[in-house]
């Protein structure tokens, strides 16, 4: 059974935020980034195990072209998205803000 994908809120913000800002720089680029963390989701849904870990149960998936990374945790039901993380960003920023 493929776990369920759920985004914190925070996530969801900052993928948005980022489309946003490749579709600023170039039509279309926007959509590419979304394609790339669609692509990093169905592997992460598919294999969980199959990434590195960070801390505990939070693992990070890096995409292809982009410099981002998904922060997740994962059960036997659920994949939790906490994070579309910039590689500039502090490290764990993540952590700031649980919500």
């Amino acid at each position: 059974m493929t776990p369920r994908l759920v985004f914190r809120e925070q996530a969801r913000a900052e993928l948005l935020a980022a489309r946003d800002w490749y579709e600023e720089r170039a039509p279309g680029l926007g959509l590419e980034f979304v394609r790339a963390v669609d692509a990093a989701l169905d592997l992460i849904t598919r294999m969980p195990e199959g990434f590195t870990a960070l801390s505990g149960t939070v693992r990070h998936a890096v995409l292809r072209r982009f410099p981002y990374s998904i922060l997740f945790a994962y059960d036997t039901d659920q994949v939790i998205v906490l994070a579309i993380h910039h590689h500039r960003q502090k490290p764990t920023r993540w952590q700031d803000n649980p919500g």
